[in-house]
């Protein structure tokens, strides 16, 4: 399986996914975003980072280069897209996945560990996790989830909600929300369920000595979905 990494000005995110990605036996390659040709990949990853030191907005400049028009692309055709932090910034800027995200309720940078519920299992990156609760570290400061009403109840009612943040018994509380985000939204998906985005890191829970391994089970999920999808997509 090949997985494209992209790097924009400003990622910081790319080794731990190339690493992580490594563990599930994936063959990686870190592309710079000017030089971004996906055919032949198997998925895309966008890793977290401050991509154009999130000047205007976080994600708004990067989703204008050359590498966001053919992750489109790639997308549209069915390819597996997951975008972490501000990958999942970059994805919402791009019109990928709804709404968008603002700075945390607190107004500080968080560095925490968090636990999320997944909603939903029909994607590249859930198989076999419904109602999992995964614990992550998140490091953000603008991950709040806004999305205006018309749009919030469309997520709702079309499920397109993947991760909520929940306490240590799977609930969805106020505690449990570390930033503000509308109905504890974590992530989503798109409405074809390949495009995934979420706040929290999976590469950076993928080995015990990290302390913990729950971003391990999305990415061992990602390789099995790939050897199952018809070689066209891929």
């Amino acid at each position: 399986m090949r997985v494209a990494i992209l790097r924009f000005p400003g990622t910081w995110s790319e080794r731990d996914f190339e690493h992580a990605l490594s563990l599930v036996g994936a063959d990686t390659e870190i592309l710079w975003h000017t030089e971004v040709d996906l055919s032949g990949f198997d998925a895309a990853i966008v890793p977290g980072g401050f991509s154009y030191g999130d000047h205007v907005r976080a994600g708004a400049i990067a989703r204008l280069s050359p590498a966001t028009t053919e992750l489109k692309r790639f997308a549209a055709d069915g390819g597996p897209v997951l975008g972490s932090c501000n990958g999942f910034q970059i994805l919402c800027e791009a019109g990928l996945l709804p709404g968008a995200l603002i700075r945390n309720s607190g107004l500080e940078y968080i560095s925490d560990w968090v636990r999320i519920r997944c909603e939903d299992a029909g994607t590249p990156f859930t198989e076999g996790l419904k109602d999992a609760v995964l614990r992550m570290p998140i490091g953000h400061g603008e991950g709040c989830f806004v999305a205006d009403p018309a749009t919030l109840e469309r997520i709702e009612k079309e499920g397109l909600v993947l991760f909520r943040y929940v306490d240590g018994r799977g609930i969805v509380t106020g505690d449990a929300n570390p930033n503000g985000s509308v109905n504890n939204i974590a992530g989503l998906r798109n409405e074809a369920g390949n495009v995934v985005g979420l706040m929290p890191h999976p590469e950076r829970c993928a080995e015990p000595i990290l302390g913990g391994t729950d971003g391990l089970r999305m990415l061992e999920s990602l390789v099995r979905a790939v050897g199952t999808m018809p070689a066209l997509v891929r």
